[in-house]
């Protein structure tokens, strides 16, 4: 098992029940106390949990989305298979907004060495990601950026797409609903991608199956403006029919 594979399991762990022990996640991971010990002291620098005496609990409200180091946790096999298949969407040339998210990071990743694109990250994570990728030209917005989601929010970033049409945005959300739409979780963040959403031609939602009926507090558009969306095969096929019966098209990753 991989010290990837391990922070997975202990994080599922921790979610599930809200505590974990060293021992027994040292028996079902088959490595030694020490280095679960060692994983545990990375996942909470991370954010992702607390240390206690003999493990570790779960500092993860369940009442709000988790953090971006704790999502980067969560159906990473899923997301970059997401990233992979996005990445084959996108054509040389191509204008394109990345938003932030950790879904959108295996979007920047996946991305082939010789597609040439210009690429505007609405993240600092996703900005690294691509900043020395030869064939492209990195653009970032002004404004503030958002502690640990590395995010750019406030006036200064929506005022960037203004005098700016892109061919493509690539978006990720806290939830897509037939009824509600695309939603997101946080205020600031949705100003961001609204106004994205607003300068781009084609809208690709990338989305892996935990979203599918899920509703987050602000509502970023309605499935009929969405082109694309790109999921995993563990979404709901009633949904996923849903949404090719409003003209979306949906690829399965």
């Amino acid at each position: 098992m991989t010290k990837q594979e391990r922070h997975e399991l202990v994080w599922q762990a921790v979610q599930a029940t809200g505590r974990v022990h060293v021992g027994d996640l040292a028996g079902r991971t088959g490595v030694s106390e020490m280095t679960i010990r060692r994983d545990l002291e990375d996942l909470e620098e991370r954010g992702v949990l607390t240390r206690v005496h003999g493990g570790a609990i779960s500092n993860v409200s369940r009442s709000y989305e988790p953090g971006f180091a704790a999502r980067s946790l969560q159906r990473l096999d899923a997301k970059r298979r997401i990233g992979a298949a996005t990445a084959a969407l996108l054509h040389d040339g191509e204008t394109l907004i990345l938003d932030a998210g950790t879904t959108t990071l295996e979007v920047a990743r996946a991305l082939p060495p010789d597609r040439s694109l210009r690429i505007l990250a609405l993240s600092l994570y996703v900005a690294d990601a691509v900043a020395d990728m030869p064939n492209v030209t990195l653009m970032i917005p002004g404004g503030v950026v958002r502690k640990h989601e590395r995010s750019f929010i406030g006036g200064m970033t929506t005022s960037t797409f203004a005098n700016l049409e892109f061919d493509t945005v690539i978006l990720t959300s806290g939830g897509v609903d037939l009824v509600a739409g695309v939603t997101e979780y946080e205020f600031d963040d949705s100003e961001t991608k609204i106004a994205a959403l607003k300068s781009a031609r084609r809208i690709i939602v990338v989305a892996d199956s935990s979203k599918f009926g899920a509703v987050a507090f602000v509502r970023l558009c309605p499935i009929e403006a969405v082109d694309v969306v790109v999921t995993d095969s563990d979404a709901p096929l009633d949904l996923v029919q849903a949404l090719r019966d409003h003209d979306v098209e949906v690829v399965i990753a």
